[in-house]
């Protein structure tokens, strides 16, 4: 059975690091093999603020950017939000990404990828927790903080992640395997 897993960017704010730390989680998740993975930026969905007039439940969408983010959330089994802490919370772009639909995220498994300073972006992870259980998403407890993480980015656009926040991934990518094959079929 094939699993794509969506690893989605979060931040949208100018200047951010979250693509750095998209591709090193993309290109840990190719190496496990477990699932055609997709890199996912937030930031060229453009998404406003809930700006469509039906409720996400009803899946009449009537502008462009909400049926781009539809179909890229529908696509996927399984998903890793890599994420900073703004203010001990999650970006306000991944709440609203969440919020702006429903049905798409239903019985899917998801797992965070968090950074900030010395929390790692912990906090904001645990917040998302509430948010995702309130549209069916299985978010697991296996996560992978990197704090300080500006001490770790190499200058050339890349990440020298520390072995154990490798090995975190890699075992969190096992668990999301495990529940994205174990949901699929509820889905169906």
């Amino acid at each position: 059975m094939s699993l794509k897993l969506n690893i989605i960017v979060t931040s949208t704010r100018p200047g951010r690091i979250g693509p750095v730390i998209g591709k090193w989680m993309t290109e840990v998740a190719a190496a496990h093999g477990g699932f055609e993975v997709e890199l996912v930026d937030l930031a060229s969905f453009d998404l406003p603020l809930l700006d469509e007039p039906a409720h996400p439940m009803m899946q009449q969408y009537t502008k462009d950017h909400t049926k781009a983010w539809s179909a890229s959330v529908a696509s996927g089994d399984a998903f890793v939000f890599v994420m900073p802490e703004y203010d001990g919370f999650p970006p306000a772009s991944l709440v609203n990404a969440v919020q702006v639909l429903l049905k798409e995220w239903v019985r899917k498994p998801a797992a965070v990828v968090s950074y900030g300073g010395i929390s790692g972006g912990l906090r904001a992870a645990h917040m998302l927790r509430t948010l995702l259980s309130s549209v069916n998403v299985h978010l697991l407890p296996q996560s992978v903080p990197l704090p300080m993480v500006f001490q770790h980015l190499d200058g050339q656009g890349g990440l020298n992640a520390p072995q154990p926040s490798l090995d975190g991934a890699k075992a969190m990518l096992d668990e999301l395997a495990a529940w994205a094959g174990a949901l699929k079929p509820l889905r169906a």
